[in-house]
């Protein structure tokens, strides 16, 4: 049986290349704090544009997004595109 594709080294690579590329989340087009603890709401994690459950794939830098924690749970699974932000529920 096969481990966990998130926890081997090509999946690292890409969680690595897009935290060097410092942006901001694609979801809201706030600052992502990637000095923060990983459990903090507003700590990076790799989202994907298309949602692996929809037919995305996991190491495709295409398909990888920087998102916050917050975001990212937000938005689950549903398709979106960067220019269909969702809305905002507080004022940063």
């Amino acid at each position: 049986m096969a481990g966990n594709p998130r926890n081997g080294r090509p999946y690292r690579r890409l969680v690595d290349w897009l935290r060097a590329q410092r942006l901001p989340c694609w979801i809201c087009g706030y600052d992502i704090g990637y000095e923060l603890d990983a459990r903090h709401p507003a700590s990076f994690t790799l989202d994907h544009l298309v949602p692996l459950s929809r037919g995305g794939e996991l190491l495709d830098q295409a398909n990888a997004r920087p998102a916050h924690r917050r975001c990212n749970s937000s938005r689950g699974n549903r398709t979106q595109s960067p220019t269909q932000r969702m809305p905002r529920s507080r004022n940063w």
